[in-house]
């Protein structure tokens, strides 16, 4: 019986589609980075527009 419920439990776990803590610290670094590099892009992009409007 405990082993059938185990069973069952994992199965479930399996279907939700879960990513590990490691995982998520990993994609959370890149996002932190692409964030990073989006800022400095569009800061960028706003010096460009100074420059072309002057």
């Amino acid at each position: 019986m405990e082993r059938n419920v185990r069973r069952v439990r994992a199965e479930a776990v399996s279907r939700l589609d879960l990513i590990t803590r490691e995982e998520f610290d990993i994609q959370q670094q890149v996002l932190m980075r692409t964030r990073e590099k989006l800022e400095a892009l569009e800061k960028q992009v706003a010096e460009l527009e100074k420059t072309t409007d002057a």
